[in-house]
């Protein structure tokens, strides 16, 4: 498929800048990928969409204050510096991007907090905008890990121009969040609460958690209209034994097993056997999906509304239909969803 085939009219004001006052009652599009019919509910209302036995698969990634603002040496020129990854631990080299790219040269040092709670020193050039830093500092990770904690911001995405605040904080996290490592939430999950959790645990469904840290990647635009020649930035996964026994059984059994966000459907299409079922991984993936695509593990799938030419969307198409989901998106700017990681929801069965 050509990249130009995934343009909408998408109105500015359709992009969700806050969340939904509670978390499972944003708007929930259900749309079925056999016939294309459309449905509009409340996210909550997922409860009747999913039996005993059937399972959620989850990505358990947490998000770090990865957006930081230090002072370059000399000039006191206030630099922002996202933290990508960690390279090495004892080291303390981090995968960076910095803005303004142009004044920050190997050799600078970088100045942050009140007084200097962190120095790090660009060690390497990595693309335009990326760096290798080395943090100086000699505590213990503990200590340098509540320093980020202190000095970082919550990694809103760029197109959300205010300051991130103490809602974001708590809000751009799922509440299964538990290994830390992503610099952007699986915004799919975000729709849970603890309720609805509570509510769908009592009626038999099952949860197995995935471990996917989502990068930058997620948010780059696909600039080549052969889809085939586009390549994805590579994230980190892990998916356990117990995770894979219980999506196993649900296919086993023919149950519907969903992947939350298209997060969880990377990882789980990563890791697919010989035998067409999940195996356990701890490996990294670059894998773009986009029509047409057979899909081994997940028969059903929630996810936001994703912007024009994204890759999330491309990924939503193939598993939901080209049509239908073009013409669900359609649907969504007519009756007003909103679009993005604080926006809607839709669950495609």
């Amino acid at each position: 498929m050509k990249l130009s085939q995934f343009k909408f009219n998408l109105p500015e004001a359709l992009i969700a800048h806050n969340p939904s006052v509670n978390r499972d009652e944003a708007r929930l599009m259900v749309v079925d990928k056999k016939t294309g019919a459309i449905e509009h509910k409340i996210f909550k209302d997922i409860l009747g969409y999913f039996e005993e036995k059937d399972v959620m698969i989850l990505n358990n990634t947490k998000v770090f204050p990865a957006r930081l603002y230090g002072n370059k040496e000399k000039t006191g020129a206030t630099i922002e510096v996202f933290l990508l990854r960690e390279l090495n631990k004892e080291l303390r080299l981090w995968d960076v991007l910095v803005d303004p790219a142009r004044k920050i040269r190997v050799g600078n040092k970088l100045y942050f907090g009140d007084n200097d709670l962190l120095v790090a020193e660009v060690v390497d050039n990595t693309t335009s905008r990326g760096r290798t830093i080395r943090f100086l500092f000699d505590g213990t990770d503990e200590e340098f890990r509540r320093n980020i904690e202190i000095l970082g911001e919550t990694p809103l995405p760029k197109y959300i121009k205010r300051k991130a605040t103490a809602e974001d904080k708590e809000r751009y996290q799922t509440i299964f969040a538990k290994n830390e490592g992503a610099v952007a939430a699986p915004t799919a999950g975000l729709h849970f609460s603890r309720e609805l959790m509570k509510r769908l645990e009592l009626k038999g469904v099952d949860f197995a958690e995935v471990t996917l840290h989502v990068g930058l990647g997620t948010f780059r635009s696909v600039e080549v209209e052969d889809l085939t020649k586009h390549k994805m930035d590579s994230e980190q996964f892990i998916i356990d034994q117990v995770a894979v026994d219980k999506v196993n059984q649900a296919i086993s059994e023919k149950r519907r097993v969903c992947a939350v966000g298209t997060t969880s459907m990377r990882a789980v299409e990563s890791a697919v056997s010989a035998g067409r079922i999940l195996k356990p991984a701890n490996d990294w993936t670059s894998k773009f999906i986009f029509p047409p695509f057979e899909f081994s593990i997940a028969n059903a799938m929630i996810t936001n509304f994703h912007t024009p030419e994204s890759t999330l969307l491309m990924m939503v198409a193939a598993f939901g239909g080209y049509e239908n989901i073009m013409k669900a998106y359609e649907t969504a700017v007519k009756e007003k969803y909103r679009f993005y990681s604080y926006g809607d929801a839709m669950l495609i069965i």
